[in-house]
Order: structure tokens, then sequence, then C-alpha cells
């Protein structure tokens, strides 16, 4: 890892930490900003954790536009949790009829960018 991407993981790694020092639950409830704070944390140290070892310059900022993604729409939806996507099983449009390998094939590809771990981790 480059000296300037571990910067910038660390960076986002700090800022995360801030977040949830400051995070206030959109209800306003005590135990409601509890829960979310843990999430994030949890979450915060089960994907560095998996990712520590990392290499591949590609695979690293694959990894960092997720976080700052992220980070970026928890901050504007007001909720930890990434926003789930509703593909219909048999919604995309396949090359040709290949059938369902090219349906799971699309599927994967059509998947944003902020959910690409969050069903490792799930």
């Amino acid at each position: 890892m480059t000296t300037a991407a571990r910067q910038e993981v660390l960076g986002l790694y700090r800022r995360i930490f801030r977040l949830a020092r400051k995070w206030q639950a959109a209800s306003g409830q005590m135990e409601d900003t509890i829960k979310e704070k843990q999430y994030i944390l949890n979450e915060a140290r089960t994907l560095f954790q998996k990712n520590r070892n990392l290499t591949d310059t590609d695979l690293i900022k694959q990894c960092i536009d997720e976080c700052t993604a992220r980070i970026e729409i928890g901050l504007h939806y007001q909720i930890p949790y990434p926003r789930p996507i509703h593909l219909p099983p048999m919604g995309l449009t396949p090359l040709q009829g290949r059938g369902l390998r090219s349906q799971e094939k699309l599927r994967k590809f059509s998947k944003p960018v902020y959910l690409k771990s969050h069903d490792e981790v799930s």
C-alpha cells in the first residue's frame, strides 16, 4: 500500500469514529442513538479488519470509494445502515436469452458501490 493510500484509509477510519461519537439518531431516542453508534463502530472495525491485508491498489481504491459513499449516504439520510436496493428476480434484461446465470451476473454488476461489502459482513 502506498503512503498516500495508507493516509487516506487512516483518515477515513478516524472520520468514521468521529462521526460515531457525534451521531444522533433521527428518532431522537437515546436507545436508538446508542444502538446506531454501536453499529457504526462495529461495522467499521469489521470491514477495516477484513480488508487490512489488501495490497492491490484497485481493490484499495474500491474500498475507499465504498467507505466514502457510505459515509455520505449515512449523513444525508441520517441512517447508518446501508440503503437496500430492490431488483425484481428476473427484472434485468438478459443478453440473448442466456437464462439464470446471466441474470445473476447482471445483478452482481448492478449492485451499487456502497453495498459491495455489506452482504459479506451481514
